[in-house]
C-alpha cells in the first residue's frame, strides 16, 4: 500500500509535469540531497579523491557539485519516463552509428551491448528498442518491492525492451537461443563475490569486475558492442555505438573485460560528472 501511495500521489503527478518544471524540481532536489541531507556525500567524496588525488581540492569539489546536479537531473528524468512520449524519448536520446548492428541482424546473430552507468542509462533503456534492430534484453537486479518492480519493467518495456533478472539470464539465453537479441550488461557494478571476480586496474584502482560479459560472449559467440553515452545539454543525450569484439571466441582470458574497461575509463575521464560516483565501486579487495 505504501508503494502505491508513493507512486500515485507523488511519482505519477511529477512524471506528468512539463520538462521546464521537472528541472525546477531537480534544482530543489539538489539543495535537499546535496546541501541539506548530504546523500552519500562521504562515498562520492572518497571515490573522487582516490581517483583524482592529483587534482586540487577546488577541482574535486566542483566535480562533486557537478555530479550531484547531474544526479538530481537523472532522478527527475527517470521519474518523467513513466509518462514520456515516444517523440520525446527519440528526441532526448539520440542513437548514433546503429549501422554497427546491421551485419549481425542480417545473419541472425545476437550481440551483447556493454556500457557503464554514464549519462542517463534509464533513458537509454527505454529508447534503445526504437533504434536497434535486435530485441533489447536488459539484465537487471529484481527490485524487492513487487509493485515498483512491475512499474520499472512496464516503463522500460513500453517500446520493446525486455528485462530479465540477473539470476535468470543464463536460462533465458538457453531458452531463446534462436531469437535475435541484444543482451545489455553494465560493466561497472561491484560483484557480490570478489573471489569469483576478474581483477584489473580501473581508474588507477585495483578493481573487481563481473566476468559475465566475457563469459556470455564466448559461450554464445556474441559480438560485443560498447555504448558511449554523453550529455549534449540538459535533458539531452547521445549514445554512439562501437564494435569492440566481433569474434569473442578468439579472445584470450580477460581480454574482453580489459577492452570494455578501457572504453568506460576513457568516457569517465572525458566526462567525469556523468558517472555514478555514489556507487561503492571499490568496496572489495582481493583479501575479502
Amino acid at each position: 500500500m505504501k508503494s502505491q501511495l508513493l507512486y500515485y500521489c507523488l511519482i505519477a503527478p511529477i512524471s506528468r509535469l512539463p520538462y521546464w518544471m521537472i528541472y525546477g524540481v531537480s534544482n530543489v532536489l539538489y539543495v535537499v540531497l546535496y546541501q541539506w541531507i548530504g546523500y552519500r556525500k562521504k562515498v562520492v567524496r572518497k571515490n573522487i579523491e582516490r581517483v583524482f588525488a592529483d587534482h586540487t581540492p577546488a577541482w574535486r569539489l566542483q566535480l562533486e557539485r557537478d555530479f550531484y546536479r547531474h544526479f538530481c537531473d537523472l532522478i527527475c528524468e527517470t521519474v518523467k519516463q513513466f509518462h514520456i512520449s515516444q517523440s520525446d524519448a527519440e528526441q532526448r536520446m539520440k542513437h548514433l552509428n546503429t549501422a554497427v548492428f546491421a551485419p549481425f541482424a542480417q545473419k541472425g546473430q545476437s550481440v551483447i551491448i556493454a556500457g557503464g552507468h554514464m549519462g542517463n542509462w534509464e533513458l537509454w533503456g527505454v529508447s534503445a528498442a526504437l533504434a536497434i534492430p535486435h530485441e533489447i534484453i536488459g539484465v537487471y537486479k529484481r527490485l524487492s518491492d513487487p509493485f515498483f518492480d512491475q512499474k520499472l519493467r512496464s516503463s522500460r518495456g513500453k517500446w520493446g525492451t525486455k528485462l530479465v533478472a540477473t539470476k535468470e539470464i543464463a536460462q533465458y539465453l538457453k531458452d531463446h537461443v534462436n531469437d535475435l537479441k541484444a543482451t545489455v550488461l553494465a560493466i561497472d557494478q561491484s560483484p557480490a563475490n570478489p573471489q569469483k571476480a576478474y581483477w584489473t586496474s580501473f581508474l588507477g584502482q585495483e578493481t573487481a569486475c563481473y566476468f559475465g560479459p566475457e563469459k556470455l560472449a564466448q559461450e554464445w559467440n556474441m559480438p560485443i558492442v560498447y555504448g558511449h553515452i554523453v550529455k549534449t545539454k540538459r535533458g539531452h543525450y547521445e549514445t554512439t555505438y562501437e564494435l569492440v569484439c566481433e569474434h569473442p571466441q578468439q579472445m584470450g582470458y580477460g581480454q574482453i573485460i580489459e577492452l570494455l574497461n578501457q572504453k568506460l575509463e576513457a568516457d569517465i575521464l572525458a566526462h567525469p560528472h556523468l558517472w555514478l560516483w555514489s556507487h561503492k565501486r571499490w568496496k572489495h579487495s582481493r583479501t575479502n
